[in-house]
C-alpha cells in the first residue's frame, strides 16, 4: 500500500478528532485543531493516508470529464495518522502525534515522526522538544532512535496526574541530522511514501 504524506486541511480535521479521541484520555477539542489548520501561523500540521487509485478511464466521458473524475475526492481520504509541530524562531516542538487505532504497528508512527523532524530540518530549526508520558515506553524508543534524549521529568504533567519526559533532540548536532535524514530516505523507500509535506512550502506560504 503506497501512503502519501501531505499537510493537514480542514476536510481532515474531523477524523483527525476521532483518531485523537480514540487514542488520548485528555484528547484535544476539534476546535483547536481547526484552528491550528485555519488560523495559526506558526503550525504545520501532517497526516498519513493511505493513497487511492484513480478510477478507470469512463470512454464515455470527454478528456476534461476523466480528468475531473479521476481526481480522488478528499472528504473519502482514509487517514492512517497524524501529527502537530510547530516552528517559532528556532525551536520545532511536535504538540502531538497518533496513529489509527486499526493500523498501529505498521511503521505509520514512524513515518510521522521523521517527517516532522525532516520538516524540522528544511525549516532550519537548531531542536525539537516533545513531550511523551514516562509510562509510553515504545514512544519513546521511536525517539530515541532518532537521537532524542531526556532533557528533565515534568511532574503530574497530564491531566490524570502522570508524569511526562521533556525530550530534546539537537538539529545542531551534524551526525544527528545524517542519521535522520538516511532513517528518513530508508523508511519513505520502505512503504512507498509520497513525500508533499518535508519540502514543499505551507499552504498559508504559497
Amino acid at each position: 500500500m503506497a501512503l502519501i504524506l501531505r499537510y493537514m486541511n480542514l476536510s481532515d480535521v474531523f477524523q483527525v478528532a476521532d483518531i485523537e479521541k480514540r487514542t488520548f484520555s485528555d484528547a484535544w477539542p476539534t476546535q483547536s485543531f481547526i484552528y491550528e489548520v485555519a488560523e495559526s501561523t506558526y503550525s504545520y500540521m501532517v497526516v498519513l493516508e493511505e493513497a487511492r487509485s484513480a478510477p478507470p478511464a469512463d470512454p464515455a466521458l470527454s478528456p476534461l470529464e476523466q480528468f475531473i473524475d479521476s481526481i480522488p475526492d478528499q472528504q473519502s481520504a482514509k487517514l492512517l495518522g497524524y501529527g502537530g509541530l510547530w516552528n517559532i524562531v528556532d525551536e520545532s516542538h511536535i504538540s502531538t502525534i497518533a496513529s489509527h487505532p486499526d493500523h498501529r504497528g505498521k511503521g505509520y508512527g514512524e513515518v510521522l515522526v521523521a517527517g516532522m523532524i525532516q520538516k524540522s530540518i528544511n525549516l532550519n530549526a537548531a531542536y525539537i522538544v516533545l513531550e511523551v508520558r514516562v509510562g509510553n515506553v515504545i514512544a519513546q524508543e521511536l525517539y530515541k532512535k532518532y537521537g532524542f534524549i531526556v532533557e528533565e521529568v515534568r511532574k503530574k504533567y497530564y491531566r490524570d496526574q502522570e508524569d511526562a519526559y521533556d525530550m530534546r533532540l539537537d538539529l545542531e548536532n551534524p551526525a544527528i541530522v545524517a542519521r535522520c535524514q538516511a532513517l528518513w530516505q530508508g523508511i519513505q523507500s520502505a512503504l512507498m511514501v509520497d513525500d508533499r509535506y518535508t519540502t514543499s512550502p505551507h499552504p498559508r506560504e504559497l
